[in-house]
């Protein structure tokens, strides 16, 4: 009796190949991944690394310019170093949280494309808009970059996330945490 279709030898040859080829596939990318984990660029220390003041003036600088030529209305805002790894281990990125006045609900979308206007003629580009926040903005410079958006939790009030480069890295894993108030800082 001879075996016919899937039972055939030639068939349960090319079957136990492909479940082969699978294994194969699977275990390389595996270790592959494994190795890029040990080994990919947020563990990397950068070529270039920011001292903290660097760091810090790399996202206050355009938190100023966000105020100045966005004319934000009663903004305060905060600083704190984040890592860019995990909660504690370098390297690490400046991080600024302003909050800001909008104006009446039906005049923030023509507000935020003035916003727009202004940043991009000091050569910030529009990116993406951020998911998550509805009506949001995007924009970006020099390797940081700027989210805003209306605060769904505070009606009447925007925030504006502003994110620098994972270059620092001094450890701070011992220093305090928290976010520091800046607001002064935001004044010429």
């Amino acid at each position: 009796m001879t075996r016919t279709g899937i039972h055939s030898r030639p068939a349960v040859l090319l079957i136990a190949a492909a479940l082969l080829l699978c294994l194969v596939l699977g275990s390389s990318f595996i270790v592959l991944h494994r190795l890029r984990d040990l080994r990919g660029a947020a563990v990397e220390a950068p070529a270039h690394p920011l001292t903290d003041e660097q760091a810090r003036q790399q996202v206050v600088e355009p938190a100023r310019q966000f105020v100045e030529a966005g004319r934000l209305d009663k903004a305060t805002a905060t600083y704190m170093l984040l890592s860019c790894t995990n909660r504690e281990d370098p390297p690490y990125q400046g991080a600024v949280y302003l909050d800001f006045g909008l104006p009446a609900p039906g005049e923030t979308r023509r507000y935020f494309d003035r916003i727009d206007a202004a940043l991009t003629a000091r050569g910030w580009s529009v990116a993406l808009p951020p998911s998550g926040h509805p009506g949001g903005r995007t924009l970006t410079k020099d390797g940081v970059t700027a989210v805003y958006y209306p605060n769904l939790d505070v009606p009447g009030r925007g925030v504006l996330q502003i994110y620098g480069e994972c270059r620092n890295v001094t450890d701070h894993r011992a220093d305090p945490t928290g976010w520091v108030d800046i607001t002064a800082a935001l004044r010429r």
